[in-house]
C-alpha cells in the first residue's frame, strides 16, 4: 500500500551509481529542452517569461517521486498555455498582477480537479473522446500557437481582434508595411540554427542553443537597446506631447484594467444573490468600460 502512494520507495531499493548517472544525463536533457520551452509556454499563456520557469521545474520532481508512468511528459504544455491565456483574456489585461492571480488561481483549481479525476479514477472517460476530435483540437491548436507568434517574428504589434484569424490578418498587413527588419532577421537566425543543428546533429539541443546564440548576439549588439532617457533631454515640443499622452493612456487603460476586474466580481456576486438591477447596471457599467478600453487604443 505504501509502495502504491510513494511510487519511489520502489526504486530506491537498488539505487546505484550507474542508474544515478543515468538519471543525471536524464534530468539535464530535459532541463535543455524545458527551460526554453517553458519560457515559450509563459509568453503564449499572457505571463512574464519567468512564470514558465516557475512552472517547469516543480512538476518534473514530483513527477518524478511520484508519478505512475516513467514515459509521461510532466510540465507546461502548450495546448494549456493557449486554453489559460483565452479563459483569463475577459478577466483581466494580459501581464497585469490580476491576470497573473487568477492563473495561479486556475492553476490550483485544475490540479484540484485532476487530483479528485485521480482519485476516482476518472481517467477511463478519455476513452469517449474520438481520435478525429483530439486530433482535429490538437492540429487547430497547433495553428493558432503557431500563427500567434508571427508579430513577434516580424517585430510589429497590432490590436487583437475578436477572432484569431482578424488578428493575424492584421498582423500581416502590419508586417508588409512595418515589418521590424532586425528582429526578423534574427527570428530567421534562430530558425535557422534549430533546423541547421537538427540536421547535423539530432541530439544537440538546438532550441537551447539557438536560445543562448541569440541571446548573446542580442547582449553583445545592444539589440535590446534598453536605455532609460530622462524626458527633460528631449527637445521636441511635440514629442514631449505624445510622450505626456502614451503615458497618461498607459495609466488610464491599467485603471479601467483594474475597474473590469472590481466589476467582474460585482457582476458574480450579484449573480449569486439573483439580483437582477444590479447585474443590469454592472453589465451597464462593462460596457462603457469597454467602450473607453476601445477609444484609448
Amino acid at each position: 500500500m505504501l509502495v502504491r502512494i510513494f511510487p519511489f520507495l520502489e526504486w530506491l531499493k537498488d539505487y546505484n551509481f550507474a542508474k544515478l548517472k543515468a538519471d543525471a544525463i536524464a534530468g539535464l536533457t530535459v532541463a535543455l529542452v524545458l527551460i526554453p520551452q517553458s519560457m515559450a509556454y509563459a509568453q503564449l499563456a499572457g505571463l512574464p517569461s519567468y512564470y514558465g520557469l516557475y512552472a517547469s521545474f516543480l512538476p518534473p520532481m514530483l513527477a518524478a517521486l511520484f508519478g505512475s508512468s516513467r514515459q509521461l511528459a510532466t510540465g507546461p504544455v502548450a495546448v494549456v498555455s493557449l486554453m489559460t491565456s483565452a479563459s483569463l483574456s475577459p478577466l483581466a489585461t494580459a501581464g497585469s498582477d490580476s491576470f497573473i492571480a487568477y492563473a495561479i488561481l486556475l492553476a490550483l483549481i485544475v490540479g484540484v480537479f485532476q487530483f479528485l479525476l485521480g482519485v476516482l479514477r476518472l481517467g477511463l472517460v478519455v476513452n469517449f473522446l474520438s481520435h478525429p476530435v483530439v486530433n482535429g483540437f490538437t492540429n487547430g491548436a497547433a495553428i493558432i500557437i503557431a500563427t500567434s507568434q508571427l508579430s513577434k517574428m516580424f517585430g510589429v504589434s497590432v490590436d487583437e481582434a475578436h477572432h484569431h484569424y482578424e488578428t493575424v490578418i492584421r498582423v500581416i498587413e502590419a508586417a508588409i508595411h512595418y515589418t521590424h527588419w532586425p528582429t526578423f532577421i534574427m527570428g530567421v537566425a534562430a530558425f535557422i540554427i534549430m533546423f541547421g543543428l537538427k540536421k547535423i546533429n539530432p541530439r544537440i539541443p538546438n532550441v537551447l542553443v539557438a536560445v543562448a546564440i541569440t541571446t548573446a548576439i542580442s547582449w553583445a549588439i545592444g539589440f535590446e537597446n534598453d536605455m532609460r532617457v530622462d524626458i527633460s533631454r528631449i527637445q521636441s515640443p511635440k514629442v514631449h506631447e505624445m510622450i505626456a499622452t502614451f503615458n497618461k493612456t498607459l495609466n488610464d487603460i491599467s485603471e479601467l484594467s483594474k475597474q473590469r476586474t472590481e466589476n467582474t466580481k460585482l457582476m458574480e456576486e450579484a449573480k449569486k444573490n439573483n439580483n437582477k438591477i444590479d447585474m443590469l447596471n454592472i453589465k451597464r457599467n462593462e460596457e462603457v468600460l469597454n467602450v473607453n478600453m476601445e477609444e484609448l487604443k
